[in-house]
């Protein structure tokens, strides 16, 4: 495959404790190597220097809208008149297309850590979908409808092979409804890159599987 330069990578470490995100863009492609400007930490937003040998989950979006992710590793640096880190980049066939499908909102309960203006809160989710979750307000909170949250989400999969994923994701405050004594809070998602969004869709179908097999079962 190849890359139009200029196209938008967002990288997410996976050879790390700590699951960070960051932005680039391509610079140049050769054979099996691509070559990306100084990347971005997301969280911070500054300008961050890869570890030669780390591995990283790698995903753009390509001119027909259609989303696309793979493994990479840096290679090294290329001192040029633009700095460039050199990125392996597989073939064709290790390449995944992200399907894009219906939003499938769970009933299941989700830690979900909650920042907002230099505060900090926990909470569990009523529901969860691609699109965005409900999260149970439980303590009072300075945050209003339209609000911007930053939000870590803990998807605990039952497939010992994918563990515990941590999904990083600003989101928007709908609305408060209170239901029951209870007041629950739709979020919508507002820059959930297409990893994370996978992730989440497969984290509602096996919970959605799950369900449907105890229900069964009776």
């Amino acid at each position: 495959m190849e890359l139009k330069i200029g196209t938008n990578i967002i990288l997410e470490s996976i050879s790390s404790e700590t699951s960070e995100r960051f932005r680039c863009k391509i610079v140049e492609q050769k054979n099996n190597s691509i070559y990306i400007d100084y990347p971005i930490n997301v969280k911070t937003n500054k300008t961050s220097f890869l570890l030669e040998g780390s591995q990283y989950r790698a995903s753009f979006v390509d001119d027909s809208k259609v989303a696309h992710a793979f493994k990479t590793q840096v290679l090294g640096r290329i001192k040029s008149n633009v700095p460039m880190i050199m990125l392996s980049f597989p073939t064709d066939d290790e390449i995944i297309k992200i399907q894009r499908r219906e939003f499938v909102r769970v009933l299941t309960p989700v830690d979900v850590a909650v920042e907002f203006d230099h505060q900090f809160y926990q909470f569990i989710t009523e529901d969860i979908s691609a699109g965005g979750l409900a999260i149970i307000i439980n303590q009072p909170v300075t945050f209003k409808e339209n609000d911007d949250l930053l939000l870590t989400i803990v998807l605990p999969f039952t497939n010992s092979n994918d563990g515990i994923k941590y999904v990083q994701t600003t989101a928007r405050v709908v609305r408060f409804i209170e239901r029951d004594n209870t007041i629950i809070a739709p979020l919508q998602f507002t820059n959930t890159d297409d990893i994370d969004k996978q992730n989440i869709i497969r984290f509602c179908f096996e919970r959605q599987l799950h369900i449907r097999k105890k229900e069964t079962a009776f």
